[in-house]
């Protein structure tokens, strides 16, 4: 691959990584037009290396095109949300139930607790979600289960869209700070099986507390269409 390639890929990444970023914290709101000019404009670029990035974040799920009107940040269903949260949920179920049968690795331990520290004071709702899902991705890897690991990466930038509304709720980020601590010092004993339970109802919870989002956010709509 010659150097301008090289080049080209890593701006589309670049760019694309930008606007996943706006996508995440809600910058960019569902069904929102994303205007290559907007981005080539800011990189310097031509429109080639932004078309790359979007066709990068629709393979992620994050934007699909729409003819004649061009990309768009995608607008997930209810059913959609749910598939993907329950998705997880199964995926770190299993993650669990491998670490139960191989053993808690201290070492990744040790950097979830390093994470939680960090989750403690922090108030910033979208690196809140960062941190949290590298807390979740730590259980993961944990499992030392290769396919865990590839099916879960697939979900990341979705779901860390989707937690981003859930954390915005109040009191979210306390009662998830609160349950962090349990899983950590459950599995510091060794307490596999009860920091699956503990896991589990914290993932349902996330379910529910979108849900009721959800909810609101459509009767705050109907509201303004009235």
């Amino acid at each position: 691959m010659s150097q301008s390639s090289l080049n080209h890929n890593a701006l589309s990444n670049q760019i694309a990584e930008r606007i996943s970023e706006q996508i995440i914290s809600g910058e960019l709101k569902p069904g929102e037009k994303i205007v290559e000019n907007v981005y080539a404009t800011e990189y310097g670029t031509s429109r080639a290396p932004v078309r790359e990035a979007i066709y990068l974040l629709t393979i992620e799920g994050l934007v699909e095109r729409i003819p004649r009107k061009g990309a768009i940040v995608k607008e997930h269903t209810e059913n959609e949300i749910n598939d993907l949260l329950e998705v997880r949920i199964m995926l770190e179920a299993l993650a669990m139930k491998r670490i139960q049968e191989k053993g808690v690795d201290h070492k990744i331990l040790n950097e979830m607790e390093a994470l939680y520290e960090k989750m403690i004071s922090e108030k910033d709702t979208t690196h809140y979600t960062e941190l949290n899902h590298a807390f979740h991705l730590s259980l993961i890897n944990m499992s030392k289960s290769e396919t865990i690991k590839k099916m879960y990466s697939r979900l990341e930038l979705p779901l860390l869209r989707v937690q981003n509304i859930s954390f915005g709720g109040e009191g979210n980020i306390k009662k998830s700070v609160r349950e962090h601590k349990i899983l950590v010092d459950l599995l510091n004993e060794n307490k596999v099986e009860e920091a699956a339970e503990i896991l589990q109802q914290h993932n349902y919870d996330v379910i529910s507390s979108i849900q009721s989002q959800l909810f609101d956010n459509q009767i705050q709509y109907k509201e303004k269409e009235g």
